[in-house]
């Protein structure tokens, strides 16, 4: 099996069980309190359902500092819990939507919940992977995109894909960890540093 596909495969697992069980022990942090870390204000996640803040685990705040205009149509991709999706679309307002998209069943079930909880309507939710968007070219103006580049051996699809269904004069705000130097070659396809 090439190293994509265990990369793939082996993410999927590690966000499902966040999404299935975010209070246990995971590879990565999870929860209200790193999402604080992460800048959401503490009222923010307090006004949103359980359901999206305890099984976050993006990188950064990036719905918060975002420019959304109202009426925007918003692309989450990977909108895992659906955190960044809630956020965008009360932002967004009512004549805005927030289309998120993710590739684990366990953290859309979370999102979908959510904003059944919430009551907000402008989201729609689906499947999808990053590289192959069931999106029209041209059909989004802004793309939130909460630290999936590291774990998606495809990347430069996945910007292809956003340069595709991104608008003209449009937005794509990505957040992301980096590394401050390269990792020693013993340890670059080193499973435990996937999520590190």
């Amino acid at each position: 099996m090439k190293i994509g596909s265990v990369l793939r495969h082996r993410v999927m697992d590690a966000y499902s069980a966040a999404a299935l069980r975010p209070n246990n022990s995971h590879a990565f942090p999870v929860g209200r309190r790193f999402a604080e870390t992460l800048g959401y204000p503490a009222e923010l996640l307090e006004r949103l359902p359980s359901a999206c803040v305890d099984a976050f685990a993006g990188v950064s705040d990036v719905s918060v500092f975002a420019q959304i205009p109202e009426g925007a149509t918003v692309l989450d991709l990977g909108c895992g819990s659906g955190l960044d999706s809630l956020i965008a679309a009360s932002r967004a307002g009512k004549n805005g939507t927030v289309v998120g998209l993710d590739f684990s069943f366990p953290m859309l079930a979370r999102a979908l919940r959510s904003a059944e909880k919430a009551g907000v309507r402008n989201t729609v939710f689906g499947m999808a992977d990053a590289e192959y968007l069931p999106l029209r070219d041209a059909s989004i103006t802004v793309a939130l995109v909460n630290g999936i580049f590291n774990l998606n051996a495809k990347r430069e699809a996945i910007f292809r894909e956003l340069a595709r269904v991104v608008k003209t004069g449009g937005a794509v705000y990505c957040a992301e960890l980096i590394l401050l130097g390269p990792l020693p070659p013993s340890k670059q396809l080193c499973e435990t540093n996937w999520f590190a």
